[in-house]
């Protein structure tokens, strides 16, 4: 699937709906900028946040 490509850039302003367990409306996680928060203050990550992001496939966690 073409959204779910992990090379595909995400817009700073994309909020992504997300349903949390219990909850019956979705909570809206900026997604954008917690990828851009994360990306600029990668160096600041602990190896396991690292891995977890490589695990996912994100390339400039390498």
């Amino acid at each position: 699937m073409e959204r779910e490509d992990a090379d595909r850039p995400v817009p700073r302003g994309h909020g992504e709906p997300v349903t949390v367990d219990g909850e019956e409306e979705p909570v809206i996680v900026k997604l954008g900028v917690w990828i851009s928060n994360t990306k600029t203050s990668r160096d600041k990550l602990t190896p396991e946040q690292r891995d977890a992001l490589r695990e996912l496939g994100v390339e400039w966690a390498v």
